[in-house]
């Protein structure tokens, strides 16, 4: 089951959900015997698909890890969600994929989740090859998928083949590259190898000369003898397409029924004969912009881009040897911990099912277990070997609920459970709002979120509530005002007595200094909260001691922390001590901490006070004729359009909207588009919230502290 580098081929199936992945992979399993006998998404019995909460939805949720020996070569196969909402497996999955295969639906054309994941193949620039399937649906129609396919992802794909009967009646294949037509028993299966008809030669010449064409302009010395000769030998032009398809110069376009298994044998002798192999792709870069070539005679590498766990086994971490061969018993290094790791056993992946192997070379995809320290996107070296792999590089949060345990004694269990969840998908975020002081979980929908609830439930046996999160508001002002405060207070023996005058106003950046006053001492500070405190100290004379400043400014921080409006922090605000009084005996610190605090609460009161909001930069991708609808729950949302573009066959909305406005916008925008739409957002800036809005907040602020 281990095999050289060179006989490798890592295909990552990607798809919108409901193309088919699953199925086509069940029919290329059992091509190459790796399974006995075909199971369906229906029976629940496939080998991808194989954790209780796919068997319930009938989709793919999580990647899965599989392989199959096809003649010489060994043929690793990872499946993928064809929901968005589970992007992280597909990301995970390209990061060490060699060779793309792209399932699009005979009978639903490109569909949104096809297009979403294209992106991440571009990115990776990972070779594909595509695979219009279902092609036994009434439904079916080749053509307009071929064409719709050459729209969205460019005039690089080339059909290989084309299907002449679609439908209920698919059983022929022409294949253009070898010139014959495959005809399939009623059952699926091996087909007969027959000649072209007569009545598809000139389509199918045409078809292969076009495909001649791209090996000869790949590869030096072919495009002479295509020019002396006509044409090219078969080896000739494979080794041409090979080496178009390594460089994503030509993407290939097979067909295909994985129900009825017609055509899965024929993508399997692809892959063999033209995929590339790791040898064949570029040098692994590593995160200090060294290369790393696939080697199995190397120093010993791993990367780690994927850890579940299982019940009565702990942690899995699925891994990619990128350099040397891997043996039970070898140490390797963490590079991101400094741990040592024994790699105790080493296993393929069969779906649920693991092989233990005695070793794996450079290229190689495997599994280990109960590893101390190791999560995804860790990479391990043997000793002496200083190598990290780029790590991968995440989408933001597209959704935030607030979380808490049904059952409060169970709050413990609660976040135990969440954080091992999160180690295993790093596209899930857990965090305490240091604000609200809410347990913030964030995904990548309402799908994402709803399968961690599921998991805590049905694996951990705790049952989790969720809210839309409160929002951290952000205070300031946008006058200026001045007041005084004396704090005294006697109780016999020494009392606490401190004056101060003080001025507040809004600070931005490279404002002047305060006007007709002598500033003595000036200290600008970036707030943990983010925002700044510019301090004067502006005292002449000696009306209040210079080792009380420590003390006032703790005082003024402290009313800071907790702004009048809405207990919100404040920020960008200026504060200028420049008189008071202080008493020989009764001054002292705490004397002029609350002294300050009281001084800034009633200055701050008078200077025009704001409350600010969390804008989020928005970017929409959706089909033009949703745009403007897009548009129209935009603007219910506060929203500022700032500008728009096209991008491919889509429409680019970018706008800036009010956090508090983005509750459940995934799943609004997922109804109004129908599902074709995408959108990303990041934190922009604080801006002012609309009078209206503010009393809103001030008033549930004011009813809250009666209520405690």
């Amino acid at each position: 089951m281990s095999a050289h580098t060179k006989n490798l081929r890592n295909v990552v199936t990607l798809g919108h959900s409901g193309s088919g992945k699953t199925t086509l992979i069940e029919a290329m399993l059992f091509e190459g015997g790796a399974i006995k006998r075909r199971g369906s998404i229906e029976g629940h019995n496939t080998v991808s698909d194989n954790t209780d909460l796919e068997h319930e939805r009938e989709a793919t949720i999580f990647s899965h890890q599989m392989f199959v020996n096809w003649r010489k070569n060994k043929i690793n196969v990872i499946d993928t969600p064809g929901f968005d909402d589970f992007v992280g497996g597909v990301i995970a999955s390209l990061k060490v994929a060699d060779t793309a295969l792209i399932v699009l639906n005979a009978a639903g054309g490109v569909e949104v989740g096809t297009e979403l994941v294209w992106e991440y193949v571009e990115q990776f620039e990972t070779p594909a090859i595509f695979v219009i399937n279902q092609m036994d649906h009434p439904k079916a129609d080749f053509e307009a998928t071929l064409q719709q396919a050459k729209e969205r992802f460019g005039s690089k794909l080339v059909p290989l083949q084309y299907p002449l009967n679609s439908g209920d009646g698919f059983n022929r294949i022409v294949d253009a590259l070898r010139m014959v037509m495959y005809e399939f028993p009623t059952e699926g299966g091996k087909p007969d190898k027959k000649p072209i008809p007569e009545s598809e030669m000139a389509r199918t010449v045409e078809m292969h000369n076009a495909l001649v064409e791209i090996a000869a302009e790949n590869e030096e010395g072919l495009m002479e003898k295509y020019f002396e000769a006509g044409t090219l030998s078969e080896e000739e032009l494979a080794k041409g397409i090979t080496i178009a398809l390594a460089h994503q110069q030509f993407f290939p376009v097979f067909v295909a029924s994985g129900l009825k298994d017609m055509g899965s044998g024929r993508i399997m002798g692809f892959l063999e004969d033209i995929a590339p192999s790791p040898a064949d792709r570029p040098n692994r870069v590593m995160e200090d912009g060294s290369e790393v070539a696939y080697d199995p005679n190397g120093k010993t590498t791993l990367f780690i881009y994927k850890t579940s766990s299982e019940p009565q086994v702990g942690l899995l971490s699925y891994f990619k040897v990128i350099s040397g061969t891997l043996k039970p018993g070898d140490e390797l290094v963490n590079a991101d911990t400094g741990e040592t790791e024994r790699i105790a056993q080493i296993f393929v992946s069969e779906g649920k099912d693991r092989t233990p192997v005695n070793m794996l070379e450079a290229g190689d995809l495997g599994v280990t277990v109960k590893l101390k320290s190791v999560r995804t996107n860790h990479t391990l070296n043997s000793r002496g070997t200083d190598r990290k792999v780029r790590p991968m590089q995440f989408p933001e949060s597209r959704i935030r609920k607030a979380v808490f345990a049904e059952n409060t004694a169970d709050t413990e269990k609660l976040f135990a459970a969440l954080n091992k969840i999160k180690e295993e998908d790093p596209t899930l975020i857990l965090e305490i709002d240091q604000d609200t002081h809410e347990t913030v979980l964030g995904g990548q929908g309402q799908l994402h979120i709803d399968l961690v609830k599921y998991r805590l439930e049905k694996e951990y046996g705790v049952n989790m509530l969720m809210r839309n999160p409160r929002i951290s508001y952000r205070e300031t002002i946008t006058g200026s005002a001045d007041a005084e405060y004396r704090h005294k207070k006697q109780s016999g023996g020494a009392g606490q007595f401190g004056e101060i005058h003080m001025r507040v106003e809004n600070y931005d950046e490279g404002m002047e200094d305060p006007k007709g006053m002598n500033i003595r001492q000036k200290d600008i500070e970036e707030l943990p909260w983010g925002g700044t405190l510019a301090f004067y100290w502006c005292i002449v004379g000696g009306a209040i001691d210079n080792r009380y400043i420590g003390a006032i400014k703790k005082g003024i921080m402290q009313q800071m922390k907790n702004g009048p409006l809405t207990g919100s922090p404040c920020q960008n605000i200026r504060v200028a001590v420049y008189d008071g009084k202080m008493h020989s005996v009764d001054s002292n610190d705490i004397s002029f901490q609350l002294a300050a605090s009281g001084a800034f609460r009633e200055a701050f009161s008078k200077a025009n006070p704001q409350l600010l909001e969390p804008v989020y930069r928005v970017e929409i991708l959706c089909p033009d004729e949703s745009t403007g609808d897009v548009m129209g729950d935009l603007q219910t949302r506060r929203a500022m359009i700032s500008g728009m573009d096209t991008e491919g066959h889509y429409q680019k909305i970018l706008a800036d909207v009010p956090l508090a406005e983005m509750n459940d916008y995934g799943s609004t925008l997922r109804s109004i588009t129908g599902g074709k739409a995408k959108f990303l957002m990041k934190f922009a800036e604080y801006q002012l919230v609309p009078q209206n809005v503010q009393q809103h907040l001030m008033k549930r602020h004011a009813e809250e502290k009666v209520e405690a």
